[in-house]
């Protein structure tokens, strides 16, 4: 359908899209429901990876063993998001799919170094999600594809992550951070830039055994923040920087 009756936009947990189509600010008339596709919808372990299917709910992924044991950070981020309605609708594909750099996933997948599984009618390919957007709300998503699934390796490491809100629910984030402390720290960080981010500087920073008031320095260097109708730049300078001690210390052993 997709292929030969498009422009059609991909529907699922519609947590996004119907804010657009409240708001009249969603340009397109035609859609395609994907909300059946229970194949969609698998959390298992594939050739070593953490395999997650784009269907799976924040709920389900709050409630699998398998999420908790090798992506504990992943099932902290579901219970962020929204309240209980939002988590049973809302999907983990569709939370990519939408590109908000505010997406309290994105910081988690990009730490983690996942893979996404794109298919069409012809074909599927993989794209490491350090390299799935292009923009704000841009990404390297064809018209005739569909996110099918996430692939996460092992993370090794201590795993950290944190949501800034005006609440503790049903609220967008002004910040939100996810890191893994180990050899090689990773930082990213969401709604301080176009896309969300890796930091790698800070990264090295980290690495290097400097001491922490330089990795904040070189954090608030390295960010792009802006001001906004939910925060300024500046509050979100100073709590990026905030968060990425609070990791560091909470991590240390």
């Amino acid at each position: 359908m997709l292929r030969d009756e498009g422009p059609l936009v991909p529907l699922a947990g519609c947590t996004d899209v119907y804010v657009g189509l409240n708001f009249g600010t969603l340009p397109a008339k035609r859609f395609v429901d994907l909300w059946p596709l229970d194949d969609l919808r698998a959390i298992r372990i594939t050739d070593g990876a953490l395999s997650i299917g784009a269907l799976a709910t924040y709920t389900e992924l709050i409630r699998s063993p398998l999420v908790h044991k090798r992506l504990p950070i992943l099932a902290a981020a579901a219970r962020e998001i929204g309240g209980v309605q939002i988590q049973n609708r809302g999907t983990l594909g569709g939370n990519v799919a939408n590109g908000s750099p505010a997406g309290d996933s994105l910081p988690v997948l990009a730490v983690a170094e996942a893979t996404l599984v794109l298919s069409s009618a012809k074909e599927s390919r993989r794209v490491r999600f350090n390299s799935f957007f292009t923009g704000y709300r841009k990404s390297v998503l064809r018209p005739d594809e569909i996110i099918v699934a996430v692939e996460v390796p092992r993370v090794d490491g201590r795993q950290w992550f944190r949501k800034v809100g005006t609440r503790a629910a049903q609220a967008i984030s002004k910040v939100v951070m996810a890191a893994v402390r180990s050899d090689s720290p990773r930082v990213a960080i969401g709604s301080v830039a176009p896309t969300v981010v890796r930091l790698p500087k800070t990264e090295a920073s980290l690495s290097s055994r400097t001491s922490i008031a330089e990795a904040r320095r070189t954090l608030e260097a390295e960010i792009q923040p802006i001001d906004d109708l939910r925060s300024t730049a500046e509050y979100r300078r100073r709590v990026s920087a905030n968060l990425l001690e609070r990791f560091w210390n909470d991590t240390a052993r």
